[in-house]
């Protein structure tokens, strides 16, 4: 073993270095898999966990706030719950194992353990750059998950839920998918823990949306009070290619939620919508990279959040625009609310703009409930602890409401007003 400072490794790191050596005769893939772990998790060991001296890290001390590793609970019970919006069809990952699922047609899923196993997996089990530690982990961890293929011109009418849920212990999942010409679709990605100990997820799922395709792509994550989940969406965007990406993040101890998406056709456009309810001693890390890498292509990113207690959040967004990417139009703004004199909220937009004909814009507000809507609502009657969860209700609602779908608009704003009835 080669370390940096090898004698200040931490607790944390000292556990996940005897899980993999514990844990890789178990672990699903051939020869050329195989090698693609051991190269990986001697990057993350030669690199340690991230730093606030890592630039992408310097919000989230990864090393500093993972404090220790579950060991991996072979006897962890997890059995799928129902899907959020009734109808949907279910892929399950029960404590990091791909159940079995009836897809409408044009939709395949292969387990991805099947995908490690014939070695076609080993290519794609990369980091993405030098500071890529929830990549590195996922990709020396993963057991299983769902490789997801839409076929050119499907439209599947009920969403297409991803449900990982387990107990505790350690669960590595992937959702490699790939949607084809003009396709349409709705999937939701949903993360939760079934039991009472704590738990080390990681996620890494990476799409392939083709020209013309229009996606719609939903994280869910309401993961237990002391679970760390590590997860990362990777998107390619072809011509004209439309991609809506919903985010919630509703539980979690130590959450990093990575986004990182390219536009490569032109005419594609990218949309972001966020909810972060942080509550009790949290941190929660949203973390995008958006390349606009040709011309005419357009963004919107809008993240909502609020903070109760001693949480802490985080949203770093980054916009490059290449040099051949002109006419590009991209908008990002992060509204906070915050709602305890302890919490605390960073925000960090970043715009690098290497073309002249374009039109760029970032925006951050931080703000407490507005004191005078308070006043009018208990001026009508309305208790104060009521009239404070209508105002918050309607500040993170306004992103959900974007849905066309009402069904799933009324089973997402019943999780947030859940989580607020619990925290407000």
């Amino acid at each position: 073993m080669t370390l940096q400072a090898a004698n200040r490794l931490t607790a944390a790191e000292s556990q996940l270095i005897e899980a993999y050596g514990a844990e890789i005769g178990a672990l699903p893939g051939d020869g050329a898999v195989l090698a693609a772990r051991d190269r990986l998790f001697d990057e993350l060991k030669r690199a340690g966990l991230p730093t606030r001296r890592i630039e992408a890290w310097h919000y989230t001390d990864l090393k500093a706030l993972l404090r220790a590793i579950p060991a991996v609970d072979l006897s962890a019970l997890a059995k799928a719950v129902d899907t959020i919006v009734e109808g949907a069809t279910l892929l399950p990952v029960a404590q990091g194992r791909a159940g079995e699922a009836s897809l409408p047609e044009g939709v395949t899923a292969t387990p991805y353990r099947d995908t490690l196993a014939d070695g076609t997996a080993a290519a794609t089990l990369t980091a993405i750059s030098s500071d890529d530690a929830v990549g590195r982990l996922n990709g020396s961890f993963v057991t299983d998950g769902f490789e997801l293929t839409v076929a050119a011109d499907a439209a599947p009418e009920a969403p297409i839920e991803l449900q990982a849920i387990h107990g505790a212990g350690q669960v590595h999942v992937r959702f490699p998918a790939r949607f084809g010409r003009a396709s349409k679709a709705v999937v939701i990605e949903r993360h939760l823990n079934a039991g009472e100990e704590a738990a080390l997820v990681s996620s890494v799922s990476d799409l392939k949306i083709e020209d013309g395709a229009e996606i719609v792509w939903i994280i869910v994550q309401t993961q237990g009070l002391a679970d760390t989940h590590l997860a990362q969406i990777k998107v390619e965007l072809g011509a004209d290619a439309k991609f809506k990406l919903f985010i919630i993040n509703a539980g979690g101890k130590l959450v990093r939620q990575e986004i990182h998406v390219r536009t490569a056709g032109e005419g594609s456009d990218f949309t972001l919508r966020g909810v972060n309810l942080l509550g009790g001693e949290s941190h929660t890390d949203v973390t995008m990279t958006l390349g606009h890498d040709l011309a005419n292509t357009t963004s919107t990113e809008i993240i909502r959040n609020v903070v109760f207690d001693r949480a802490r959040g985080v949203f770093q967004g980054q916009i490059r625009v290449a040099p051949d990417a002109q006419k590009t139009d991209a908008r990002m703004a992060c509204n906070t609310l915050l709602l305890s004199d302890d919490g605390e909220f960073s925000v960090k937009p970043e715009l690098e703009i290497f073309a002249d004909d374009v039109q760029c814009a970032h925006g951050a507000t931080v703000a407490d409930i507005d004191h005078t809507h308070l006043y009018y609502l208990m001026a009508r009657g309305i208790p104060q602890k009521k009239a404070r969860a209508l105002l918050v209700n309607a500040f993170v609602a306004e992103v959900v409401e974007e849905l066309e779908d009402e069904a799933l608009v009324e089973a997402l704003e019943g999780i947030i007003s859940d989580w607020l009835e619990r925290h407000g």
